[in-house]
């Protein structure tokens, strides 16, 4: 007998904080070969796509999948958890909620790595869905004093704003523009849908922080080449799945001339940071750049905390 888990349940059982602290176990795992996680695969059909993401960890004893669709009408995500000795079916999870709080989650952790200890003022482009757990989870890691946002739609950008400043406790204040927003950031955040850059690099201060959440297609870009240059530091999730989908730094087709720029030949993981083989930020002065992908194995982290949380509650609903 398996549990299905909804999204209220997710939300219940959930926490950004605790997230944060799971996703960074998984990732020391796998640096330290303990845990196995697969590029992101797609299906394509006219007007659709087929999404999956596997991963396996041997200290969680778990394996899981997650399969989402995107259509014209719209996404639709679950993730199935199988116990690794016995194959089980362990859940299934409605899954919207549960990426959205473990991106921002994986942001987090490469804030607390990355960014400057003292990092006060985060500036964030979009204003959707995934924005919100970027701010939360931030909030977890750095002691923020001030959230200046921009977002093209400008009602929902101000109730952004509002419902951000009642959940964090701190004020969370519209920009008149992008440049506006990044300004005076100590950390920065890309959450937008755009398929051409949002973030410059000449808006960049030296020493700043730079978590770019929003691109997963090779085509997509939300930083142009000069906010990738000014990087000191490049962060990835998984290079294995930036080869095939990290927009923001894959050569351009019409930029010949830079050919030989290969910002993946500089980039390191997460995993390898977080497992302390390599150094995140060695200078203060530095500018960071964490480009987030997604993975599996961020979902199986936050998916077997769900679990254990669930079953030790008796929530969710039984199937045979």
């Amino acid at each position: 007998m398996f549990l299905y888990l909804t999204e209220e349940d997710v939300t219940r059982f959930l926490d950004v904080r605790e997230c944060i602290d799971a996703l960074e176990a998984s990732f020391r795992d796998w640096g330290e070969g303990r845990a196995s996680n697969r590029p992101r695969s797609r299906a394509s059909l006219p007007g659709g796509l087929l999404h999956v993401l596997p991963a396996a960890s041997d200290r969680l004893g778990r394996m899981a999948v997650k399969a989402y669709a995107t259509t014209r009408g719209g996404a639709r995500f679950v993730v199935l958890l199988f116990d690794a000795a016995t194959s089980d079916l362990l859940a299934m999870f409605e899954a919207d909620r549960l990426g959205q709080i473990r991106t921002g989650a994986a942001s987090g952790l490469a804030t607390r790595l990355l960014s400057r200890p003292d990092s006060r003022v985060l500036g964030l482009i979009g204003s959707g869905w995934q924005a919100r757990s970027q701010v939360q989870a931030i909030a977890c890691v750095r002691s923020l004093e001030a959230v200046h946002v921009y977002g093209r739609d400008r009602e929902r950008l101000d109730r952004f704003c509002r419902e951000m400043t009642e959940t964090c406790g701190l004020p969370v204040t519209p920009a008149g523009s992008a440049a506006e927003a990044v300004g005076a950031a100590d950390i920065v955040v890309t959450a937008t849908s755009s398929a051409t850059p949002v973030l410059l690099g000449d808006w960049l201060a030296p020493g700043c922080h730079v978590n770019a959440t929003g691109s997963n297609r090779p085509g997509r870009r939300e930083l142009d080449r000069h906010a990738v240059q000014r990087a000191d530091r490049i962060v990835i999730d998984s290079i294995e799945q930036a080869r095939l989908e990290a927009g923001d730094l894959l050569p351009e087709a019409d930029a010949a001339s830079d050919a030989g720029d290969d910002p993946l030949e500089r980039a390191v993981e997460l995993a390898m940071v977080v497992a302390g083989r390599v150094p995140g930020r060695t200078d203060d002065r530095q500018i960071t750049l964490f480009k987030s992908l997604g993975l599996g194995l961020e979902d199986l982290a936050a998916a077997s905390l769900v679990y254990d949380r669930a079953v030790a509650a008796g929530a969710g609903r039984p199937f045979p």
